[in-house]
């Protein structure tokens, strides 16, 4: 199989991340071409500059559209590209040295239309950045779904490391309006017109993520509002845990009344919970600050996805409201 890669990569307002991102890509240990396309989202602060500074290392195409969202600007840009199979990324990544030998050589052995690949903390990153990551790879969180568990029944790549195959792009029009939530959607769609997908380990990448709590929580509760809007569309797609964070956020206020009656049964349950999070990131991360950053990061996730989750399934399942009318600004006209 001859596969001919093609980054697509939308930039808004992010051009030192950019910089960083190109920079990883000049090192890659990959020895054949292949191209990438940068799309700049309506961005005021242009990327075009720093580009310009990788023409002579790197094959690159750079485009400037008006702002439409991520989803769109990666369609547009699988429109544009040359290859044959494409290679979505978010701008805050940074990659190994190996990363595009691993995906040639898993798709070589193993071939499918679309894969998607973990996320890591690089050495450089804050310990914010530490904690965040660690609260949205880890098995005690989110089950290991974003940080490379291989168990899961059917991997749904997400688009700050994912690839597709030009044939898969084209049978289903790429991604759709909604951010966040477009990946999973598109994944859902790829299934149901027949197509695979998988998750290539060995192709993680350096994700940076949100660099602030505010951020953090922002991201997180978008992210709870999208999961009904996306039940909604795929029925069958709904499952009990995606019900964990509002009921642990639930659960938390209970055993808060609890402990202050003199009962602590159910506290004592999310204290061992807690001690577990800081014992495993303490050991992951090597450090007992980020072990603790780490337990307030996963309660700003669970509460920050947990209302946006309660929130988003009153108004799309009980009082019937058409998502766009409900929640427009999960979506890009």
């Amino acid at each position: 199989m001859n596969l001919y890669f093609s980054f697509i990569i939308p930039v808004f307002n992010r051009p030192d991340e950019i910089k960083e991102l190109l920079d990883s890509l000049s090192k890659q240990s990959y020895p054949k071409d292949y191209e990438i396309v940068i799309i700049e989202d309506g961005s005021d602060i242009s990327s075009q500059e720093v580009v310009s500074e990788f023409s002579n290392q790197l094959n690159i195409s750079y485009y400037y559209k008006s702002n439409s969202g991520p989803g769109d600007s990666r369609n547009y840009g699988m429109k544009r590209a040359h290859g044959n199979y494409y290679l979505v990324l978010d701008s805050d990544c940074i990659l190994p040295p190996n990363y595009l030998k691993e995906v040639e050589n898993s798709l070589l052995k193993n071939y499918v239309d679309c894969f998607g690949g973990p996320d890591a903390a690089h050495e450089s990153f804050s310990n914010v950045q530490k904690a965040i990551n660690y609260s949205m790879t880890s098995f005690l969180t989110t089950g290991g779904i974003r940080g490379g568990k291989t168990s899961v029944n059917k991997f749904q790549p997400r688009s700050f490391n994912m690839g597709i195959s030009k044939k898969a792009f084209e049978a289903t029009n790429g991604f759709g309006k909604i951010h966040p939530g477009e990946d999973p959607d598109l994944t859902i769609r790829l299934w149901k017109a027949g197509f695979e997908t998988k998750l290539i380990q060995e192709a993680f990448v350096y994700h940076k993520r949100r660099i602030s709590w505010n951020k953090f929580k922002v991201q997180v509760r978008k992210f709870g509002l999208t999961r009904p809007i996306l039940n909604s569309w795929h029925p069958e797609t709904r499952k009990i845990t995606f019900w964990f964070p509002s009921l642990f956020m639930l659960g938390s206020g209970l055993a808060l009344i609890g402990a202050l009656l003199g009962n602590w049964f159910l506290m004592f349950f999310y204290v061992i919970y807690f001690l577990l999070i800081f014992i495993d990131s303490t050991i992951k991360n090597k450090n007992i600050y980020i072990g603790l950053l780490s337990i307030y990061a996963v309660i700003v996730q669970f509460y920050g996805y947990g209302t946006g989750f309660i929130k988003s399934t009153f108004y799309i399942d009980v009082l019937k409201k058409e998502p766009e009318m409900a929640f427009p600004k999960l979506f890009f006209k």
